[in-house]
């Protein structure tokens, strides 16, 4: 086991280049399963969370070859193999094999997911929809057992905005028979991206984007070469970064409409945003203000970058109030920044943070992938050194992390935990 070491205080310049989008990856690379020749995705990003899905294609069968970020995947010769455990276990994605798996097979046995510990995330919307397709879904020892005779479609509405329910309910529909209308959908771009990687394989999709998604169901679907969207949680965090510790950094290979509005509330605070079409450069202000966010389904601010945010806050002059409304849990970070000397308080599902104040370098713990962010971003303008350790996490969604840091300036490294570290996190 590894830990993250940064050496707080050395302005970031230069320019990222961002990696292609982990919530779209771990919808498209299941999504391949539908297909009945080879499916190329072009762009991924180096991450556990892909090396882990390509393990589970290749576990049912199917050919997978991956390198330099593109993924070809044949799964002519894929079977519906039960997938109770293992791999499975190690990421909240898992659950996209449900609906892959039940639109190419009419059946699967899948775990339950694993990922970030980020409070209750119940799967009972995607239930809903598989089973308004005519699906039997059962929860047998921790696996969810999935069958049908035929699926066939449906209209359905959902009654939490959900992106993995919107996505999962997609991925079975487009090879059930008839035409499913799903209500109330989630409006990410990274269901539009999934949504055009299937009707590149010969689905039939309107409305992938808009809150009603119309789709007709087809009996077969063909390979296609798809190139995945940016990253804009990692384009925001670069964002976040730059405010917080940079003296001009470009970020390259983005989309500015996907981070509108972080972009709003960066610029409420004082700090120096010029977006071109695919690049966004970023300088800090003089003194920045603070603000309040509320976490909201897109395109309001999104949950995933409300903890490095909260990062970036402590360094604002006067008290922000950050409330998440989607993850009411997503404040495990909070005690680690204040290790660091932050000023916050947790009240219900809010942060309040005063500011400004001088962070000091300290022993952190990563709790979920972007606490993480938030603890590296914090780390780089502390005084000192931080050590994190929970990099599982932080590596599941940050492709070459250290490597891009360090490109911009920043002094980080990994080292190996000692035997002693090691035995005090198993009695944490």
């Amino acid at each position: 086991m590894e830990k993250l070491m940064i050496a707080g205080g050395y302005p970031l310049k230069g320019t990222v280049r961002i990696s292609g989008a982990k919530n779209s990856a771990v919808a498209l690379i299941p999504a391949t399963i539908l297909a009945d020749s080879p499916v190329t995705i072009e762009g991924l990003p180096d991450i556990s969370d892909v090396q882990i899905l390509k393990g589970l294609l290749e576990e049912i069968g199917g050919s997978v070859d991956f390198a330099d970020n593109d993924m070809t995947v044949d799964p002519s010769s894929m079977i519906s193999m039960p997938l109770p455990n293992g791999k499975v276990k190690k990421l909240r994605a898992s659950y996209y094999l449900m609906g892959a798996m039940l639109g190419r097979f009419k059946k699967a046995v899948i775990g339950l997911p694993g990922g970030c510990h980020l409070g209750p995330r119940p799967i009972d919307q995607h239930i809903k929809g598989f089973e308004a397709l005519g699906a039997s879904v059962t929860n047998e020892q921790g696996a969810i057992y999935l069958r049908a005779d035929e699926l066939k479609g449906a209209r359905i509405y959902l009654d939490v905005v959900s992106v993995g329910a919107t996505i999962n309910i997609m991925l079975a529909a487009v090879r059930a028979k008839g035409k499913t209308i799903i209500e109330n959908a989630a409006k990410e771009p990274e269901i539009i991206d999934v949504a055009t990687l299937l009707t590149n394989m010969g689905a039939k999709i309107k409305g992938a984007g808009t809150d009603v998604i119309r789709i007709e169901g087809v009996d077969q679907l063909h390979g296609c070469r798809h190139t995945i969207i940016p990253d804009r949680i990692e384009a925001g965090t670069y964002l976040i970064l730059g405010a917080a510790a940079g003296e001009g950094i470009l970020i390259d290979n983005v989309i500015p409409q996907h981070l509108e509005s972080l972009i709003a509330k960066l610029r409420e605070m004082g700090v120096n945003i010029e977006a071109g079409d695919d690049q966004i450069f970023v300088s800090p202000a003089e003194k920045m203000k603070a603000v309040d966010i509320k976490t909201l389904v897109y395109p309001g601010f999104p949950t995933d970058l409300q903890q490095p945010f909260t990062a970036l806050l402590t360094g604002a002059e006067g008290t922000s109030m950050v409330t998440d409304t989607i993850y009411g849990a997503r404040f495990k970070h909070i005690d680690e920044l204040r290790r660091m000397n932050a000023s916050i308080k947790v009240e219900g599902r809010s942060a309040i943070i005063n500011g400004p104040i001088r962070l000091q370098g300290a022993k952190v713990k990563a709790s979920d992938l972007r606490a993480g962010a938030a603890l590296v971003i914090a780390g780089l303008k502390a005084e000192g050194i931080t050590e994190v350790t929970g990099l599982e996490h932080i590596d599941r969604g940050y492709s070459h992390l250290v490597e891009k840091l360090n490109g911009l300036g920043a002094t980080i490294w990994r080292e190996n935990l000692t035997k002693e570290e090691m035995e005090q996190m198993k009695n944490a």
